[in-house]
């Protein structure tokens, strides 16, 4: 079964809050990130260990553990993503399908545990990146490549509304 693929520009979160998952990017602290990011890693193992975790509930809708593995790596890729942003001026991010990504790297015959281990580990290092950031690093800059700019301060916003609104998915 092929997901269509969400080709929404979500950065409208930052404005307002998520009418689906119910988050409210524009009112979110960019400090509080890190700790939204650690409690939202650790609601993910039960998730995983949930019995049929690779069954999808509609021909539209990704596993339980498709989710868990696309959460793992939007806490590695805005890890990433931060890290350019600190180390050069006014980096353009690379693209990233997410969608392509769940059938490349088959998200849905991976290890359950290892993506439970290896998804609070990623948002333990994106937490503690976050947590270094001081005083004007917060307004250094970065694109998108669809021209979206985003501070370090609402690139940490806008990151955590997707781990937040994918729980919600999973919890229905």
């Amino acid at each position: 079964m092929a997901i269509v693929p969400d080709a929404k520009n979500w950065t409208w979160v930052l404005e307002k809050q998520c009418p689906e998952c119910g988050f409210d990017s524009s009112s979110t602290a960019a400090v509080d990130v890190p700790r939204l990011a650690r409690e939202n890693a650790a609601a993910w193992p039960a998730v995983v260990a949930r019995p049929g975790v690779t069954v999808r509930p509609n021909d539209h809708t990704w596993s339980d553990l498709e989710y868990s593995a696309h959460v793992r790596d939007v806490f590695r890729r805005f890890r990433l993503r931060l890290e350019l942003m600190l180390a050069e001026d006014n980096p353009t991010f690379a693209d990233w399908d997410q969608d392509a990504t769940a059938v490349e790297d088959r998200y849905n015959e991976q290890n359950p545990a290892v993506v439970s281990a290896e998804l609070v580990e990623a948002a333990e290092q994106i937490a503690g990146a976050l947590e270094r950031v001081s005083g004007d690093q917060w307004q250094r800059r970065g694109l998108r490549s669809d021209g979206s700019v985003f501070t370090v301060e609402t690139l940490a916003r806008y990151f955590i509304h997707d781990p937040v609104h994918h729980l919600h998915d999973v919890r229905g």
